[in-house]
């Protein structure tokens, strides 16, 4: 019984860990009593409901996540969709499909952030809504002209699709909202949900920001390093990464015109990149055949591998689906020590040339788009086996989705929130350095020093010490020791402006007779 009980506590140990914000602030070095004991309280409740939420995971969410697991000496990676589709359920079978519209592909995916609905678009004009859970068609429209990209807003109501001139606003009935001709002809479209903004790139390597609550266009940058169509947004600190047929990866902020990162993934142009869920893995493709992992806290190379990918995608669960050609391979890390091997393959019938890998939030999919139409695979573990309601609810009714709107714009972050390190929002700065007085400020403290010398009260004393001329001359000596300090702070910046402004004679002298300077003896 007390066996039992001891590993009961262990596992609940490690599910508080999960909850914890991080580990707890340091409270000791801070001598603001009352700062101290208002953060003592902020993180006694951060333990708290660590706790509370430990427990609601023991008992309201007892579904797991399970993987393919082999027997013997036999591989996951050589199962196919045919050995899988006979073991599992109907309903889970109906996920295998492939919708062929040769005539208007290649397509691209979109899933909205519950995995219920999904926007599929055909480089032809073809945009198309569906249910996932029913598959049934919502609506479908021809728009005439090219498509390259389609990206979902806050829900299901609105997505945008990036079109030959101008990019566009529909809201799931085909009716055409708002055309963005501030974006220009864009190639890919990212919308951060959690600030209300939708970030595009166009074929002239402009990057622009706008929020799409008020219409106003928050950052509009030339990123410098010419056209590009690789571009993904990091879902743990809303930065946008975008990859370049120089090699380099830039991270953009809305609210800064330079990047905040710009590192060398490749020697050639980078093919695709992708974020892991926890924000802090980056997997990005070359065209020298290899993917790399790469660890953003220390912008390092965790793993390389050797193989090509032409699209890469991250789950929930943490796997990996890079496509290629009419091949796609599933990376998985069951160790948690960071290191991908190979999880499952898929091959597309011959011919079809994958164009976007997508895996469906809260579901064992991986929607497929290719040249052919689009296409669906299950790939057992790849999605949360638990939502939270509160967050992401699949079967969300219109009042609930209503209510949810408005809560989630009343959450909204500032553009000034996007930041490489987010935890670093609501936290108390450090001691700076004191800055340097100004002329001022030193004139106004050797007044203050004066006066109060001037107002020293002496004693009377015996034997003519306290005669008028004793006492002014005593006074006249502590204003001169008040003044003492003053002055030689000013001599001593004198004197150091003084030695900066010496400067040699090929400085002094004109550019062009610089070089008729006599140089001195080495």
């Amino acid at each position: 019984m007390g066996a039992k009980k001891e590993k009961n506590d262990d596992e609940m140990d490690e599910k508080v860990k999960k909850y914890l914000r991080g580990e707890a602030a340091n409270l000791e070095g801070l001598k603001d009593k009352k700062l101290k004991g208002q953060l003592a309280v902020r993180e006694d409740l951060y333990g708290k409901s660590a706790k509370t939420a430990a427990k609601i995971e023991k008992w309201l969410l007892p579904s797991e996540g399970g993987y393919l697991e082999a027997e013997g000496i036999e591989k996951t990676w050589r199962i196919k969709q045919e050995s899988i589709a006979r073991e599992v359920d109907i309903l889970s079978s109906r996920n295998q499909y492939d919708i062929v519209l040769p005539e208007l592909g290649p397509y691209t995916l979109d899933f909205t952030s519950n995995g219920r609905y999904m926007a599929a678009a055909g480089r032809k004009g073809h945009l198309a809504i569906v249910d996932m859970k029913t598959l049934n068609l919502i609506k479908e429209i021809q728009v005439r002209e090219t498509v390259r990209d389609v990206a979902y807003l806050h829900n299901e109501l609105f997505f945008a699709a990036a079109q030959k001139k101008y990019t566009y606003i529909y809201n799931r009935d085909g009716t055409e909202l708002h055309c963005l001709k501030e974006h220009g002809p864009v190639l890919r479209l990212q919308f951060l949900k959690n600030h209300f903004l939708l970030a595009s790139i166009n074929k002239f390597g402009q990057l622009r920001y706008q929020d799409v609550t008020m219409g106003e266009m928050i950052g509009n940058f030339r990123t410098g390093l010419g056209r590009t169509d690789v571009m993904q947004v990091n879902p743990f600190n809303g930065v946008v990464a975008l990859g370049h047929s120089s090699g380099t990866v830039t991270m953009w902020k809305p609210t800064t015109s330079v990047p905040l990162v710009k590192m060398l993934c490749h020697p050639g142009p980078v093919s695709s990149l992708a974020f892991h869920p926890n924000g802090h893995l980056m997997a990005t493709s070359g065209r020298e055949n290899k993917i790399k992992i790469w660890d953003l806290r220390k912008f390092e190379v965790i793993q390389t591998l050797p193989c090509h990918a032409k699209t890469l995608n991250f789950s929930q669960k943490g796997l990996l689906a890079a496509g290629t050609g009419s091949f796609i391979q599933i990376l998985a890390d069951f160790s948690g020590s960071q290191n991908y091997s190979s999880y499952m393959t898929h091959s597309m019938a011959k011919g079809y040339q994958v164009g976007k890998v997508l895996f469906r939030p809260y579901e064992d999919i991986l929607g497929i788009g290719h040249s052919m139409g689009w296409s669906s695979i299950l790939i057992p573990g790849s999605g949360e086996p638990n939502f939270d309601s509160w967050v992401a609810n699949p079967f969300e009714t219109s009042k609930q989705r209503q209510e949810k709107e408005v809560h989630s714009l009343l959450d909204k972050l500032p553009p000034e929130t996007i930041m490489l390190d987010p935890t670093k929002v609501g936290t108390v700065r450090a001691p700076q350095k004191k800055e340097k007085p100004v002329k001022k400020e030193i004139e106004t403290e050797m007044e203050a020093a004066i006066e109060t010398a001037k107002d020293t009260k002496f004693k009377k004393k015996t034997k003519g010490r306290s005669k008028p001329s004793k006492i002014a001359k005593k006074r006249r000596e502590m204003i001169d020791r008040a003044k003492r300090p003053f002055l030689e702070q000013q001599t001593q910046e004198h004197e150091t402006s003084r030695k900066k402004q010496k400067t040699n004679p090929e400085t002094e002298m004109p550019k062009s007779l610089q070089r008729f300077v006599r140089q001195k003896a080495t």
